[in-house]
Parts: C-alpha cells; sequence; structure tokens
C-alpha cells in the first residue's frame, strides 16, 4: 500500500515480430520464448495474451522484400499494413497497436536510412519514414513509435499525419536511442543487422548525456507525444534527468540483449529469474518510466509475477 514506486500492467508493451506466410511460429534461439510469427499466429497468441491482460504491443516487420530505397516499408499492402487490419478486425479497440516506424528491415544494406555515396542521407530517409507513418496509421495503428532517429522526422511524421486527417495518431519518439551493445539478439530476430559499418552517425553516443537531453527535447518541441530512451538498463540516468525537466511521458525499451542476459542466466541457475525481473521493472518505473516495451511481460503475467 506505501510502497513508492507501483507497477501495472497497463504500463507494457510486447513486442512482436512478424513474418510472412501462414502457420509459421519459429523460435528465436537468442530470444528464448519469443518467436517470429506469422499473421494467422499473431491473432492466435496476441488473443492469449489477451486473457492475461496484455492489451498493448508493437509490431515488427520481417522478411519483406529488401532494396535500396526501402519501398517496402510504406506499402499498402505490405506485411505490417496487413497485420494491423487483421488485428483490428478481430480484436477492436481491446488491443493497442503500437508499430515500429524505421527502414533498416527494408534495406539491403541494413541501415535505418536511405543511403547515397555510404552514407545515410537524412532527408532523403525522412520522406520514406513520413510515408511508412502514413500507411501504418491508414491501416489502423494506435501509435507509431519512429527509431530512425533522424533528424527532423518527428516534425515531419506529425504533420504528415495532421494533413492525412490522423490527427489522434500518437507518436512515441525513439527520442534518444544510443548506438549500443545491447541490440545484438534484436538484429537477429529483425534480420536487420549493417552490412558494413555502424550506426554511431545517426544513433546517440552514450558517452554524452547532455546530448540524449538536447535530442529528447528536440522531439518534444516538434511534436512527439511520448520520449522514449532505448537501451533502458544501462540508461537509468538518462531516464530520470529527461523525466525531471520534460512534461511528456515517458518510456523506455528493455532491449533484446537485456531479456537475452536475464534469461541465459536464469538458464543455467546464476539467478532467481523473476526476482531479477521484476527487481528491473522496478528500477525502470523509479527512475521515471512510465511506459515499459518489454519482452518480459508475457512472463509476469502468466507466471502471475506481477
Amino acid at each position: 500500500m506505501v510502497a513508492e514506486t507501483q507497477l501495472s500492467r497497463d504500463m507494457f508493451i510486447y513486442p512482436y515480430f512478424v513474418v510472412p506466410g501462414t502457420n509459421v511460429k519459429h523460435a528465436i534461439a537468442s530470444l528464448p520464448g519469443i518467436h517470429h510469427f506469422s499473421i494467422d499466429k499473431l491473432l492466435e497468441d496476441v488473443g492469449i495474451g489477451l486473457t492475461f491482460g496484455v492489451n498493448k504491443i508493437m509490431l515488427f516487420g520481417v522478411g519483406e522484400e529488401k532494396s535500396l530505397d526501402a519501398h517496402t516499408a510504406y506499402d499498402k499492402n505490405g506485411l505490417i499494413p496487413k497485420a494491423i487490419k487483421a488485428l483490428r478486425q478481430a480484436f477492436g479497440d481491446d488491443l493497442y497497436i503500437v508499430t515500429d516506424v524505421c527502414v533498416c528491415s527494408y534495406t539491403t544494406h541494413g541501415h535505418c536510412g536511405i543511403l547515397e555515396h555510404d552514407y545515410v542521407q537524412n532527408d532523403a530517409t525522412v520522406d520514406v519514414i513520413v510515408k511508412m507513418s502514413l500507411a501504418h496509421a491508414e491501416a489502423g495503428a494506435d501509435m507509431l513509435a519512429p527509431s530512425d532517429m533522424m533528424d527532423g522526422r518527428i516534425r515531419a511524421i506529425r504533420d504528415g499525419l495532421d494533413e492525412a486527417g490522423y490527427v489522434n495518431v500518437t507518436i512515441m519518439s525513439h527520442a534518444t536511442k544510443f548506438a549500443s551493445s545491447y541490440y545484438g539478439p534484436f538484429r537477429e530476430a529483425a534480420d536487420c543487422a549493417p552490412g558494413k559499418g555502424d550506426r554511431k552517425a545517426y544513433q546517440m553516443d552514450f558517452r554524452n548525456p547532455r546530448e540524449a537531453l538536447r535530442e529528447a527535447f528536440l522531439d518534444e518541441n516538434e511534436g512527439a507525444d511520448i520520449l522514449m530512451i532505448k537501451p533502458a538498463l544501462a540508461y537509468l540516468d538518462i531516464i530520470n534527468r529527461i523525466k525531471e525537466e520534460s512534461n511528456l511521458p515517458l518510456a523506455c525499451y528493455n532491449v533484446s540483449g537485456e531479456f537475452a542476459m536475464i534469461k541465459a542466466a536464469a538458464e543455467k541457475g546464476w539467478i532467481d529469474e523473476q526476482k531479477i525481473v521484476m527487481e528491473t521493472m522496478y528500477a525502470f518505473a523509479r527512475a521515471g518510466a512510465q511506459v515499459i516495451t518489454t519482452y518480459h511481460i508475457r512472463d509476469m503475467v502468466e507466471q502471475k509475477w506481477l
């Protein structure tokens, strides 16, 4: 009753990796318990999650045609728009649908933008990001989560949504997404590892907390509704600093590497998984996160940890 930090199921978002085909449920080796789902199997699993109160999900598209211009990312008949429509038809407003907005899984080189002479072109990428956002909004997404880290993309997305009449679609900006080594398992899951080079030219330098704050406040001024910090566990100080200085709701992403480390240690019997997971979730909330995206939430609710 008097605990200073509280958790509730309403705070959590569960990520899904959606692939083409039918009857596909494929285990992801580096993310124990997490799978690739075709849309039909996705509907089944989301239905199970809803019975436990997991009513907010984030969709990542995997396995679409890759190209230099990432044109499948904004195909209105593409995998994620189809998944959104199927979920909306099956579950209506009982399910809150968030979509990742980034082109890394749709480019042949695996970078989060359009390349020219091996350099990411910011403005050309923003144009694609806006088209992708509109495709998801038209299909019925409730919230867009742009994770590309291009400059000016929040303003461009907001303007595009408003002009198209999607004024109620929320933007949860990956406002401070760090160039981190904690993303390893995700890059396997989403098939989005860079073919060469790295993402340090457009993701945040983890040595620079003041720069992280500047990036967050730029997105706030451009029209973001929620600010996200990613990864979460090694960046509790950033979560707390932004919480102290921003009036927007704050989110964090408990990323794949953080999840995999706990799972691996638990499988070895070196830690108590339940206690470590719950302590970690409380740490995120204590630092100031009001929304937590995590692969742990199904374990938390199905095994009654929460």
